[in-house]
């Protein structure tokens, strides 16, 4: 039988001879240990090089997934910032143009954009790698889902209006309250000197001088609210009455010599309700005249269009820019 048996030799140089090299079973075990965890560690170190410079398949798969979401996450970027865009114009329609045609108040940025829920609502971003994107991304939405809310409530709102659109005209305080060829306008609205009280005060409406007993009319269709000697909260107006004309409008008449309409009684734009007088702390013959719009004061002279001609109006509004002492 043939053995095939591998022996080691060494050389000897007193004998001169080859000799057979025995080699222990321990020093074997050592060897074959020593190449084993060699060849793990260099296993282990290549693995490590791969898994680090080297892409798997499932690797690239995931990188181009992530670049395709990238990708979409900026057109739905472009598409809300398109929309933004879209409806700051509708907005700005509304306060500028609808709303004006109306004379309605227009609605608050604050209430456009008033914010939704708390800041727990975003945390979940905060640890994602892309959170700060996503983040931004969601806020807009959620701003712009808030705003198109508001937006859509304001649009039933004009819709109203327009369908109430012959009675709001006709509520509208938009002529003079003295007959335009009976009476001047010497005071307008804003700080004036007060010919009683010896200061410059806010003069919150606009002073016609006319003769004693000259008509004075509604000035839009409403419901009478006070009518007679000041009351509560009308001190110093003498004679007074006030017209509560809804859709946010009411007018007041102070100074006059006589009222010749009750509370709770229902006039027409056009409708004699009292005389020109001097009551109160009043200086002369005249009528003050205020109209009140969602509870503030405004300047009369913006909605006398009704019965004026362009060089009258005009003419007017030079009279009640002057700044004089005023009657009341």
């Amino acid at each position: 039988m043939k053995n095939n048996q591998r022996h080691t030799y060494r050389f000897n140089p007193h004998t001169l001879k080859y000799e057979k090299v025995f080699v222990s079973f321990r020093t074997r075990l050592k060897r074959i240990s020593f190449n084993v965890l060699f060849g793990v560690v260099l296993g282990v170190a290549l693995v490590f090089v791969g898994l680090q410079f080297v892409e798997s398949p499932k690797e690239r798969m995931l990188e181009r997934e992530v670049a395709q979401y990238r990708r979409q996450m900026r057109q739905v970027r472009d598409r809300v910032d398109r929309a933004e865009k879209v409806l700051e114009n509708i907005e700005e329609r509304d306060d500028v143009l609808y709303r004006t045609i109306f004379s309605s108040a227009p609605v608050g940025e604050e209430v456009r954009h008033s914010g939704i829920g708390g800041v727990e609502r975003y945390a979940e971003f905060d640890q994602m790698e892309n959170g700060a994107q996503l983040k931004a991304t969601v806020k807009q939405v959620d701003d712009l889902t808030k705003r198109l809310y508001v937006e859509s409530k304001s649009l039933d709102e004009l819709y109203e209006m327009a369908r109430t659109k012959t009675e709001r005209m006709a509520a509208m305080p938009a002529i003079l309250p003295i007959e335009k060829n009976k009476c001047k306008v010497v005071s307008g609205f804003g700080y004036r000197y007060h010919p009683i009280l010896r200061y410059r005060r806010l003069h919150s409406g606009i002073d016609m001088t006319a003769p004693v007993g000259t008509p004075i009319y509604a000035t839009g269709d409403g419901v009478v609210r006070v009518a007679g000697r000041s009351s509560q909260g009308f001190s110093g107006y003498g004679v007074v009455a006030v017209i509560d004309h809804g859709y946010g409008f009411q007018t007041l008449y102070a100074h006059m010599q006589s009222v010749k309409v009750r509370v709770g009684q229902r006039v027409k734009r056009g409708e004699q309700i009292g005389t020109v007088g001097s009551s109160g702390m009043s200086s002369g013959n005249h009528l003050h005249y205020e109209v009140i719009q969602n509870g503030k004061k405004v300047d009369p002279v913006y909605y006398f269009f009704n019965d004026l001609t362009p060089d009258e109006y005009e003419e007017v509004l030079e009279q009640a820019r002057q700044d004089n002492q005023s009657m009341s």
